[in-house]
This record gives structure tokens, sequence and C-alpha cells, in this order.
């Protein structure tokens, strides 16, 4: 699908209450996804390096570092990973 956008992870992050948060970004930093899941859920989940979401299901990034940093830290993954690698 033509509005179907291409994400890299670039964040994953533990909670106190047993959550984690997953975020991919697009390879320039503008626009992001963020998925919790449960531990228990991760555990019978794969999180993969590179993500397919529609265009209206991912929130602009509005602070310029971290934007940048999503923009490096996207760029650096879909530069060694295929989407589909399990990270």
């Amino acid at each position: 699908m033509d509005d179907d956008v291409r994400l890299w992870m670039v964040e994953r992050s533990y909670d106190t209450r047993n959550l984690v948060t997953v975020v991919h970004a697009t390879t320039d930093g503008d626009r992001y996804h963020r998925k919790e899941l449960s531990a228990s859920m991760l555990a019978r989940t794969d999180v993969t390096a590179g993500i397919t979401v529609p265009a209206t299901d991912l929130e602009p990034v509005e602070d310029e570092q971290r934007r940048q940093r999503y923009a490096t830290e996207a760029t650096r993954m879909a530069d060694t990973h295929a989407p589909d690698d399990t990270v």
C-alpha cells in the first residue's frame, strides 16, 4: 500500500510496571510508532529491526534532539539489519 511506511527500531525501554516500550522511527527521525508490551508478551513476540505500519498510525517527533537521535539510530539499523531480523 502507498500509505505504509517502513520504520526501524530506535529504542527499547523497561518500566517499573513490567512493561517494555519499543519505538520504531523513520530514517529521517520525523515520525515514530510506539508499542507497549508486557514482559510476558515480549517473551512470546519477536521484536524486529524493521516494521511497516500505516502512515496514519505514526506520531510526529516534536523534539529536535530526539528527532536527530531517532534518525541516527534508524539509519544505523537500516544499514546493518534486514527488516525481519529479530533484535
